[in-house]
């Protein structure tokens, strides 16, 4: 049954693993959807978490995490609605399932194959590992940089940055960071990414004292 944009259909035939939910799934992060109110965990993958920065080749953190989000919304929106093919609940409550496309293209194995997420092996027994080795040799997603696997970083291991933490100065706070596409942007405290960007100095990021300056300085404001 339709209601607005939503289809939710859930067949019951028995058993967990004959379940099927179909709907217009929207993007919780990048190995977890919502349809129709379920939220559903990708089963046997393991994609960065939203918070999660990896190194580019020239030393500076980039997001992954919310990247590897972004991509599998545009995926999704290619071809809907997704049908998941449902395997049990985990310990959140969240479903977990396999996932296809109105296409049939596979979401699970489209997000390990494109470098969005990682083969879980402790869950997939190695089900993904072909698609990873494509990623990996072609550096597809997070395997052109230096990352944590992400059930790693969930522990709290961490990449070594040489950045600075702290301004030099107390009372210049504004962080003039570098985008991953070259962009100067500059975050001010209390906007939406100012505590998790990280300043690399090495990188040719810096620490402004005034927004004039940082604009000055050829810097532009963010936008959130």
């Amino acid at each position: 049954m339709w209601m607005g944009v939503l289809l939710f259909g859930l067949l019951l035939a028995g058993t967990a693993s004959a379940e099927t939910l179909t709907g217009r799934a929207s993007v919780v992060d990048g190995d977890t959807i919502e349809i129709a109110g379920e939220r559903v965990r990708l089963h046997g993958i393991d994609a960065p978490e939203g918070r999660q920065q990896c190194r580019d080749a020239d030393g500076r953190p980039w997001h992954c995490g919310r990247e590897a989000a972004f991509a599998l919304d545009e995926f999704l929106a290619q071809s809907r609605p997704t049908h998941c093919s449902l395997l049990d609940r985990d310990r959140w409550g969240r479903f977990v399932a396999t996932c296809i496309r109105n296409d049939s293209m596979d979401v699970n194995e489209w997000l390990v194959k494109h470098g969005w997420a990682l083969d879980w092996p402790h869950y997939s027994g190695g089900a993904y590992s072909d698609a990873q080795e494509v990623a990996r040799a072609a550096g597809h997603g997070i395997w052109q940089s230096e990352f944590i696997d992400p059930w790693d970083w969930r522990d709290g291991v961490r990449l070594a940055w040489t950045v600075s933490v702290e301004p030099r100065d107390a009372d210049c706070v504004i962080k003039g960071n570098i985008s991953s596409r070259g962009e100067r942007i500059y975050h001010v405290p209390g906007g939406q990414f100012y505590e998790q960007t990280v300043i690399d100095e090495s990188a040719g990021q810096r620490w402004f004292c005034t927004e004039a300056e940082a604009r000055g300085a050829g810097w532009r404001p963010s936008q959130r």
